[in-house]
């Protein structure tokens, strides 16, 4: 049994538990329904034809399965109510996230905040917040594992979580460590995000958790300088620590950060994009506005990769503190 279908037996043997619970105290045919749907997931599972299709006999998607894995079907295989109902919940998803989101240009004490987000479906596991505290700014650019609508779940958990936990100014790397712990409790084991925090005063000084996310660059007058992860994703162990990272910026000074939508598209010869072409990109570009440095860096990523380069949700993120 793989990881994937051991999950969700037991997120089935968890859900039964609690369905016969209920039904012993309040009979009901409908939950009597799902409780038959159930056991007949686990009984596929038993007998090694779960997640395969129940019409072309091709294997059903895992973020379909992630997100229900009572599924018979796959996506191709729908019915049309099935499709029609499908592509309500997608339309509702993809506008919960986007009213998710930030404005896309903001400037806040002393600081500058824009963004571009790409999904790659409808919903994205991509994550983007501001979010205001006391006497400082908490930016905040994430990656959920997978795609599509399970992901876009898990990111509107994040986001609660961090909504809650930063405005009241609790030290930066406590605060992750107890969105950890809760996010590690509430999801299944094969789910986790990279992350990365930036906290900024208005004295310039920037304090950031880099959890397993891609690499930040310092943009200054005359350099461009990487600021590499210091610790595991979110999700990975409970109990794990997370270590800050303390950089000034001087006015003008900009933190470039982004999703691996960027560093892993690929061209026609199949080679990635990278993160010595995007610092080398970087280093040229240091007189541009910030809107005009996200729209440069996301040509010049349309000109290198392919049709088919495309896999991924993408989001590029500035940082800038002001003059």
């Amino acid at each position: 049994m793989d990881i994937l279908t051991d999950t969700l037996r037991n997120q089935l043997l968890d859900r039964r538990e609690r369905l016969d619970s209920v039904i012993r105290r309040s009979p009901d045919e409908n939950l009597l329904g799902l409780l038959r749907q159930v056991d007949a997931a686990l009984e596929r599972i038993d007998h090694g034809s779960f997640g395969i299709c129940e019409v072309c006999q091709g294997a059903i998607e895992a973020d379909r399965l992630l997100a229900n894995p009572l599924a018979r079907t796959c996506l191709e295989d729908l019915d049309k109510q099935e499709q029609a109902a499908l592509e309500r919940d997608l339309e509702l998803a993809a506008q919960v996230q986007w009213n998710l989101l930030p404005p896309r240009h903001q400037q806040l004490d002393g600081w500058e905040v824009c963004f571009d987000y790409r999904p790659f479906r409808v919903a994205s596991g991509d994550y983007c917040d501001v979010i205001a505290g006391r006497d400082n700014l908490n930016v905040i650019l994430g990656d959920v594992s997978g795609k599509g609508v399970a992901a876009s779940m898990l990111v509107a958990n994040l986001h609660g979580l961090f909504r809650t936990l930063l405005p009241d100014g609790t030290n930066l790397a406590a605060s992750v460590g107890r969105a950890n712990r809760i996010f590690c409790e509430s999801t299944m084991a094969s789910h986790y995000a990279t992350l990365l925090l930036m906290r900024a005063d208005q004295a310039g000084s920037v304090t950031l958790v880099n959890a397993g996310h891609c690499t930040p660059y310092v943009m200054s007058e005359n350099s461009v300088r990487p600021l590499p992860s210091t610790s595991l994703p979110l999700g990975v162990f409970a109990e794990a620590s997370f270590q800050v990272t303390d950089v000034t910026l001087e006015p003008g000074d900009r933190l470039f950060a982004y999703t691996d939508g960027l560093s892993e598209a690929r061209n026609s010869l199949d080679q990635e994009y990278g993160a010595v072409r995007l610092e080398n990109w970087l280093t040229s570009c240091g007189s541009m506005s910030s809107d005009e440095l996200l729209k440069a860096c996301l040509n010049d990523l349309d000109a290198f990769r392919c049709a088919d380069g495309v896999n991924d949700d993408l989001t590029v993120l500035l940082l800038k503190r002001r003059a």
